[in-house]
């Protein structure tokens, strides 16, 4: 990572023991990825509900070039463009470069951030950020500089954080200042006039994720195009694939991150359910292949309640369909599920998500279903999921009551014993009698110290849960 990079100066604010700050996860993304991933949330602008503010480092001029026509109809939903890039011929002369809120800024090659991709989207209702930085000649190693375009190596991560996004968009203030002060104490006060006016009321992160979804999909497919035919089979095609995959996982991931983020009362669900319902699994013996499906089921599972999100899904993007699952009961799509069905590779955690609110004695939604009928998985993550809302919702009644004055009421042993008798009023209606005696013995457990560490994942490696059960018809006949 080059020193004096706007990524290098990231890093070094969130090492370890900064107050406020947590350390950042990076990944590595092929070109192929960052393409589609970038065009994705620049797209999303044409949307957005209010004009932002979007800052990009091209590395060279050559680049914006093949983008600069599609720029113009990003500038025109914006209030400000910046382009960061080393000049080539023609780089200010292209008409979107002549706009009013078009700004270039010319860097020379030893600047490091001449060797980054940067896409910054800054607005009130709508931030996304991806911050690369392509790997040096030494990094590739033995194998050295790649001859295709498609395998060029980035290392950095990419977000929807406002609280990143801000402060990224700060350090590449003052970095342009060193070239166009003016210009640079333009963009800190839209810069400021945004964040005063960022509100909760944002764009819908669903349809973004959808979006994102699609575009890494449509460049897979690019990858397997007969016309392409010739290029991919001199590339590790499976290696790109599994980029794109790997993306479209984490931006699932990503939603459902900021989902806990928004939750004051309960803003570690999705790691908590996620390791509740692995202990399950554990208790149950299950196999590890089923333990990691309940993991990712459990990260994913707040995204079923989405509004929204289907907007963007038609009938050539949406390659999971009821036509596949011939077996499936008939039920109502739940949109934020409907996101994961869009990825062939997670149909099980789609289907897991969609029944965890089933109950044993068919009264549930959405299908009615019964019993064992009900996928094991979307028992355990219904009734996990129910139990870790009961203690979240104590321990923020429990904060508030102390910050208030009043003595601590319960103990967390206390609490998982009140919590637990709630959900076993359910036993035999709700849930599943022999998965309700399965908690009562991990409840016990930890009571008396057993230890489940609760730690939130690291998205920037998005397959690391994913196999081929993944994909699994939970509904096909044995």
């Amino acid at each position: 990572m080059l020193e004096g990079s706007i990524l290098h100066q990231l890093k070094v604010s969130h090492q370890p023991g900064q107050v406020g700050k947590r350390p950042l996860n990076f990944g590595v993304y092929y070109k192929n990825t960052l393409v589609a991933l970038c065009h994705a949330l620049e797209d999303c602008i044409l949307q957005c509900s209010s004009p932002p503010l979007v800052i990009t480092a091209f590395q060279r001029g050559k680049w914006y070039l093949q983008e600069a026509d599609r720029y113009a109809d990003l500038a025109a939903q914006s209030r400000h463009v910046v382009i960061m890039a080393t000049p080539d011929a023609g780089f200010a002369d292209h008409p979107t470069s002549q706009r009013a809120n078009v700004h270039l800024v010319d860097l020379p090659a030893e600047d490091p951030v001449a060797q980054e991709w940067h896409l910054m989207i800054l607005a009130p209702t709508y931030t996304a950020m991806v911050l690369c930085q392509e790997l040096s000649p030494e990094d590739y190693g033995v194998q050295g500089i790649p001859t295709e375009d498609l395998e060029r190596k980035f290392y950095g991560f990419w977000t929807f954080e406002s609280n990143l996004v801000q402060e990224t968009v700060e350090l590449a203030i003052e970095h342009i200042r060193q070239y166009n002060p003016t210009l640079a104490e333009q963009l800190a006060t839209q810069a400021q006039e945004i964040a005063t006016t960022q509100t909760k009321a944002s764009d819908d992160l669903g349809t973004v994720v959808t979006r994102v979804i699609q575009y890494l999909q449509s460049s897979e497919e690019t990858l397997t195009n007969p016309t392409a035919a010739q290029i991919s089979s001199n590339l590790h095609y499976d290696i790109l694939d599994n980029n794109l995959v790997s993306n479209e996982v984490q931006a699932c991931l990503r939603m459902a991150q900021l989902t806990d983020q928004a939750d004051a009362i309960n803003p570690s669900a999705a790691a908590e359910v996620a390791v509740l319902a692995e202990a399950i699994g554990q208790l149950l013996d299950l196999p590890v292949w089923q333990l990691h499906r309940l993991k990712l089921a459990g990260l994913l599972h707040r995204l079923a309640p989405l509004q929204k999100s289907e907007a963007v899904l038609t009938a050539s993007t949406t390659r999971y369909t009821d036509a596949a699952e011939p077996t499936a009961p008939s039920c109502p799509l739940i949109p934020g599920a409907q996101v994961l069905r869009t990825m062939p590779r997670l149909r099980a955690i789609a289907t897991i998500i969609t029944h965890q609110t089933e109950h044993w004695d068919g009264s549930g939604q959405p299908a009615g279903l019964a019993g064992d009928a009900i996928p094991l998985e979307s028992r355990i993550l219904g009734l996990v999921e129910d139990f870790q809302r009961r203690l979240a919702q104590m321990r923020y009644a429990q904060a508030q009551q102390q910050s208030a004055g009043i003595p601590e009421p319960l103990s967390p042993a206390e609490m998982m014993t009140k919590a637990l008798a709630d959900c076993q009023q359910h036993q035999g209606d709700r849930w599943d009698p022999k998965l309700i005696d399965t908690l009562s013995l991990l409840v016990c457990g930890l009571q008396q110290g057993l230890n489940l560490s609760v730690n939130l994942p690291k998205i920037s490696a998005g397959l690391w849960l994913i196999d081929s059960h993944c994909s699994d018809n939970l509904f096909s006949s044995p």
